[in-house]
């Protein structure tokens, strides 16, 4: 009787040991960023559930209760009109004004590293120091924008055309400039991530598209319509969900801009991440807090994919 003999073991192919490995490295990253993430926005959701108090046995079960009392507080609803507000505002202004800028600089041979600098420099600095220079620019009294409109006035009134001037505004405490001021503060400190991030998409695009174009007669704006803007789709995809994401998130620069009256006159800039502070650290109730962070997480989720699913497309090179 012969024995068959054992078959040889099938090896790994290079490719599959390549992705095995990957999968192994990507593993890492992947579980610190679930334990640092997913697993706050879990007990997000399960303090959400109870009032808050130290001691876990002495907190109340309250089911959907803060939930409710979300969708009948005035002030949270302010908060979001006030967040929608400010991604409509400076997500479009900073993109338009980025894509302007970077067209701009990709025309220019000497120099561009330099003003591209100049322009990233506000993006890095931080946040609560931009407020504050701006809180004093917009100061009704003495602040240099209001300065400067006076000047203008008394320089058209030598000629007779004061009816051209502009009043001195009090920006961060009249309710119809507050929220608006504020996007003015956050478009321009984001200009420097929307310049850097569309002139390294603008490079990226082969120049034979374009000596092509020109060749079949197409006109500059057919060039920017019909090869940069198609081009640039995966960049103007990731600008949208990165852009839309900060300004759903807006904090820094509400509470620091005008530290005394934090989200601003009847709460015309108060933004959700701001409302979601003062309750948690100024009144002290922290289930209702994480309630509205568990719901700025659905909206902020529920927003991206709709960005995701209406602006991403594949483009055939």
């Amino acid at each position: 009787m012969t024995s068959t003999p054992p078959r040889p073991r099938r090896s790994l192919s290079l490719a599959q040991r390549e992705a095995l490995w990957a999968y192994v490295f990507l593993a890492v990253p992947i579980a610190f960023y679930a334990f640092i993430r997913f697993w706050p926005a879990l007990q997000s959701f399960y303090l959400s559930l109870y009032t808050w108090h130290v001691d876990p046995a002495r907190r109340t079960f309250v089911g959907l209760g803060y939930y409710r009392e979300l969708l009948e507080n005035p002030v949270f609803h302010q908060a979001l009109k006030n967040t929608f507000m400010y991604a409509a505002i400076t997500v479009p202004a900073s993109m338009a004004l980025g894509l302007g800028i970077a067209l701009m600089l990709q025309a220019v041979g000497r120099g561009r590293s330099a003003f591209r600098a100049i322009y990233f420099a506000p993006y890095i600095t931080p946040a609560v120091a931009i407020a504050w220079v701006w809180g004093w620019m917009y100061n009704y009294n003495y602040g240099i924008i209001n300065t400067l409109l006076i000047e203008w006035y008394v320089f058209l009134e030598r000629f007779g055309l004061e009816r051209l001037a502009i009043d001195p505004q009090r920006f961060l405490t009249d309710p119809s400039l507050a929220l608006v001021s504020v996007s003015v503060v956050v478009v321009w400190q984001q200009l420097g991530f929307q310049v850097v991030i569309f002139l390294a998409g603008l490079q990226g695009i082969p120049r034979i598209y374009y000596e092509a174009a020109r060749i079949d007669g197409a006109t500059p704006w057919d060039l920017f319509r019909h090869v940069t803007l198609p081009l640039l789709n995966p960049v103007i995809v990731f600008s949208v969900v990165i852009t839309t994401i900060n300004a759903l998130q807006l904090f820094d620069q509400i509470v620091n801009i005008n530290f005394t009256d934090q989200g601003g006159p009847l709460n015309r800039t108060l933004s959700i991440a701001l409302y979601m502070y003062q309750e948690a650290f100024g009144r002290a109730r922290l289930g209702y807090a994480a309630a509205v962070t568990v719901v700025l997480f659905a909206i902020i989720l529920v927003v991206t994919l709709i960005q995701l699913r209406l602006t991403q497309r594949r483009v055939e090179y």
